[in-house]
């Protein structure tokens, strides 16, 4: 925000510079989406973040979820924000059971639509959102401290549980992604870029590396274990999501 305080001064960066501030925040490619809507921003509303969800919702990588908060966190419209914590205690306490699946369904945008409010609805919304967060917890949540606890389905049903579900977790050591990320993080360090054959070698590694490496290349090569037709396949990937760019057998960042 310091750096650039209005959509057009982040519309007038480049790819390269977006994706260094990025750092780590998460996947790179929401940098490239953010920086794009500041672009649309910038030309088609006057440098002004659009006040509605829809139009919210026609800018790049914006979503239901973030085009009804910034409507109505930022401007006081009203519009039912549903995240994780509200849909959970809007299906607690009105349809007596805990969600069912991961994502947000149809009937729960139709619940938080016919309980929200028409005065009072941004607040409204912070406060299921925070209730959630605190009191009306996935797991062990503080019922007896509750304010609607009297009005509460859920509770007066004896809190029914749902059928448990076998926990998968996401793998990410040697996965694509970490390698994806340790290459992200080689091009952030280097703004001249590094020799394609030198990333993705063509013969041993001996023969094309320095022979003291830097840290960051050798583990790009440490994670790839010696297989760089998959290096090769992974830049190409990034390259395609327009994470990378590759000039004259140079890789660097767009815009480097």
């Amino acid at each position: 925000m310091q750096r650039w305080p209005t959509p057009r001064d982040l519309a007038a960066a480049s790819h390269a510079e977006v994706l260094r501030a990025w750092d780590r925040l998460g996947y790179p490619r929401r940098a490239l989406r953010l920086h794009e809507a500041a672009c649309t921003i910038s030309h088609e509303h006057n440098n002004y973040v659009p006040d509605t969800a829809e139009a919210l919702r026609a800018l790049p990588g914006i979503g239901a979820y973030t085009a009804a908060a910034v409507a109505a966190f930022a401007y006081g419209q009203r519009e039912a924000v549903v995240d994780v914590n509200i849909r959970r205690v809007l299906n607690r306490v009105f349809r007596g059971q805990e969600p069912v699946g991961s994502g947000v369904s149809t009937r729960d945008m139709h619940v938080a639509e016919d309980v929200l409010p028409h005065e009072d609805h941004v607040e409204w919304n912070a406060a299921v959102m925070e209730l959630g967060a605190v009191v009306c917890t996935a797991r062990n949540p503080s019922c007896e401290q509750c304010p609607v606890a009297e009005h509460c389905l859920w509770l007066a049903r004896g809190r029914p549980q749902a059928p448990e579900k076998k926990k998968t977790t996401q793998a990410w050591e040697g996965t694509d992604r970490q390698l994806r990320g340790a290459i992200m993080a080689l091009l952030r360090e280097n703004t001249s870029g590094i020799a394609r054959d030198t990333l993705c070698p063509t013969s041993t590694v001996a023969e094309v590396l320095p022979l003291e490496p830097a840290p960051s290349l050798q583990r790009v090569h440490v994670l790839a274990a010696g297989d760089f037709s998959r290096l090769e396949r992974i830049l190409a990937d990034l390259i395609h999501d327009g994470l990378v760019e590759c000039t004259a057998d140079v890789v660097h960042l767009p815009g480097d």
